[in-house]
């Protein structure tokens, strides 16, 4: 079957670790589940290895996918098994050196690599090559995890084309400090000889944040990506498209500019925002790949240029409806003012679930909202929020899993700015009433988000 991505769709958000078991054990049940109720899309957030924090924007690699995802051991390797020969073969490119990233680390109790012995940390490779001769067993059993976990999503893959099911990926804008990527080739990123960021990534202060946001990310040397044809980018865009029909650019503003913060600086207040070549980078992958299966997160304050960006290589951007009660008729998550080329939410992963963030309103301006969505004072408010998602013209409607339950706060995926207790929620199957997928699938119906292209 050949999937138009943009055709008009109903969907959900559900991280994969968010299913009864956080693993894919559960992936054909969910597909079933999804197509019984009309959806014919699955977002989720980025499927990389995270670190301490659970945060998938904060990943060992841009291209490993977390093992724990199998939900079963790897199994014992087999070296001269085909199709993991053809899968080193094809994914040498990133995949010995994050095998041979991860084999230090354990090796030296998760430190960071910059932390490690300097022949080690700087890659001499008398140092690697011993290392990796002790080391063969470990690195072996590393690659076979990443070729099962592939196989195992390649199998479920099918299974979601066949039932005219999109799958709907993540990708990070910047990688984190302690990653194979940057380990691999510091060349690509702005460090000092020892390994450390000279400017870290954020957004400045604004209404929400004094002080801004400081992510600690190490920036681009963007002079060097262009310079070798932006093919680490290519090649990562590649490996995410074997994952997903389409994919969302996480922080699209920085691919116009992005916010400078000295190393040294304790805040984001600091920074300066400096230009990057995001229109060469956009123009070789549209070369490259002959279409753009790509969407901007473009939340926040966007300037003219970051939408100019947007408009010439014809990405959809994205709209949460729960920013939409404010009284200036410009703001683009009105529904009246979401066009077709839009992703529209309730909200999303970084908002607090729609009941969950509608009673925390004052009374005020709880009237307001039901005002506007025109319900009376016994209306369901979460239902109303996704009927309206789903009658707004944006091509796709992409719900949480938590809206479809109307779960409130504690159902929360993630708190920004809170270091802990985030991207631990998981539903329970017997949280799924027999009447939901039903009920979802009327809606869909009802706004003529058919559930075949």
């Amino acid at each position: 079957m050949i999937l138009d991505p943009f055709h008009r769709r109903a969907g959900v958000l559900l991280h994969p670790t968010s299913l009864p078991a956080g693993t894919l054990a559960d992936g054909e049940r969910w597909l079933d589940f999804l197509q019984a109720a009309g959806l014919t899309l699955w977002q989720m957030l980025p499927l990389g290895i995270p670190q301490d924090d659970l945060s998938p924007y904060q990943s060992l690699s841009a291209f490993a996918v977390n093992p724990a995802l199998l939900g079963e051991a790897p199994g014992e390797p087999d070296p001269h098994d085909p199709g993991f020969r053809a899968f080193c073969q094809a994914q040498a490119h990133w995949l010995d050196d994050y095998a041979l990233f991860a084999a230090l680390k354990a090796h030296h109790r998760q430190q960071p690599w910059y932390r490690w012995p300097q022949p080690l940390r700087d890659r001499h490779p008398e140092a690697l090559t011993q290392f990796q001769a002790t080391a063969a067993a470990d690195l072996l059993n590393l690659r076979w995890a990443q070729y099962r976990i592939h196989q195992r999503w390649q199998a479920l893959r099918r299974r979601a084309r066949e039932q005219g099911l999109v799958l709907f990926g993540d990708m990070p804008l910047f990688v984190a400090h302690d990653s194979a990527d940057v380990w691999a080739c510091p060349r690509r990123f702005l460090l000092d000889d020892q390994g450390q960021p000279l400017w870290v990534a954020g957004v400045p202060p604004d209404y929400f944040s004094e002080t801004g946001q400081r992510w600690g990310n190490p920036h681009y040397d963007w002079d060097f990506h262009a310079a070798e044809g932006f093919r680490w980018w290519i090649e990562r865009v590649d490996y995410l498209l074997e994952w997903f029909d389409l994919v969302r650019i996480d922080h699209f503003r920085g691919l116009e500019a992005v916010w400078m913060i000295p190393a040294a600086s304790p805040t984001a207040a600091d920074g300066h925002w400096q230009p990057v070549p995001g229109a060469a980078l956009l123009e070789t992958l549209r070369g490259h790949l002959g279409h753009l299966p790509l969407v901007a997160e473009d939340l926040g304050t966007i300037t003219p240029e970051v939408r100019a960006l947007k408009a010439r290589f014809g990405l959809p951007g994205m709209a949460i409806l729960q920013f939409a009660f404010d009284h200036f008729d410009d703001n683009p998550n009105k529904p009246k003012n979401i066009g077709p080329d839009t992703v529209v939410y309730t909200g999303t992963h970084d908002n607090d679930t729609t009941r969950g963030w509608f009673e925390s309103l004052d009374p005020g301006m709880q009237a307001h909202v039901r005002h506007e969505l025109g319900i009376g004072p016994d209306d369901d408010v979460v239902q109303a929020m996704i009927r309206t998602a789903f009658h707004t013209r944006a091509n796709l409607a992409v719900i949480p899993l938590q809206d479809y339950l109307g779960l409130g706060s504690e159902a929360r995926m993630n708190v920004p700015g809170v270091a802990a207790g985030n991207w631990r929620w998981r539903f329970a199957w017997s949280q799924l009433p027999a009447d939901l997928a039903p009920r979802i699938h009327q809606q869909v119906e009802d706004a003529e988000r058919s559930p075949t292209p």
